[in-house]
């Protein structure tokens, strides 16, 4: 293939969708395949014991429960900044994901867009400790005289800036003696226990509002092995 005739995202796709086939198939046909040693380097995945040492050095309130939600949800740093009171349905517990916030527009302090794919519209439900430690913030922001519904979750009346996001992180992450965990490597955790705990690549790809399975594949097929091992059992049975 002539790599250079075809955009990087097709590429990525469709090394997914490779990837997976021929982890399927290879032990079926008795094939040796290896993969670029550097691909799973790629991605950085906190321990569950990393985590909880920095949140419990966490300072901040808001912070602190921004990274739940990022670890939590796996949501996106740029859909976390974005979030306002009013995508939390209390009642039914759930988190409207459908928009996203940059401030890396020149002459604009920050910028709502739309998600970064269609499948990154999605309704994701709350835990007990989430909803509850959102309905805290919400409370705090009630004695606010001008409160809105349209203020953001993270922030108020303006959006929490994501350089204070940056420096604050990293200063936990120093008292708390571990390595420097990116706000996107929370969503990596997130698929991560996601996969471990026996969901579908369906699922986590819907969960993470990727554009479609093979982003996931791409990214996370070798979280995949005990999944991928089963499909080869079933296969040998037929």
């Amino acid at each position: 293939i002539e790599a250079t005739r075809y955009a990087p995202k097709t590429l990525r796709n469709t090394y997914g969708v490779l990837s997976t086939i021929l982890a399927v198939y290879a032990p079926y046909f008795q094939l040796r395949i290896s993969y670029p040693a550097n691909k799973a380097e790629e991605i950085v995945i906190p321990t569950e014991q990393e985590i909880k040492l920095l949140l419990d050095h966490c300072k901040s309130f808001q912070l602190s429960l921004a990274m739940k939600i990022a670890f939590g949800m796996g949501l996106r740093r740029s859909e976390i900044c974005a979030l306002k009171v009013s995508d939390i349905d209390f009642n039914k517990n759930e988190v409207k994901i459908n928009k996203t916030l940059t401030t890396k527009i020149k002459g604009e302090k920050w910028t709502i867009t739309s998600p970064k794919t269609k499948n990154s519209n999605r309704v994701l439900p709350l835990t007990k400790n989430l909803s509850d430690d959102l309905k805290a913030l919400k409370n705090e922001y009630m004695r606010y005289n001008k409160f809105s519904e349209d203020w953001f979750v993270f922030g108020g009346v303006r959006p929490l800036p994501e350089t204070t996001i940056q420096v604050k992180k990293n200063e936990y992450c120093k008292e708390a003696g571990v390595k420097q965990i990116r706000i996107h490597d929370f969503r990596h955790s997130c698929a991560s226990l996601l996969i471990n705990q026996g969901a579908s690549i369906a699922l986590v790809s819907k969960y993470l509002g990727h554009g479609n399975v093979s982003i996931t594949l791409n990214t996370y097929t070798h979280m995949f092995k005990n999944e991928l091992q089963n499909m080869t059992d079933i296969l040998n049975k037929l």
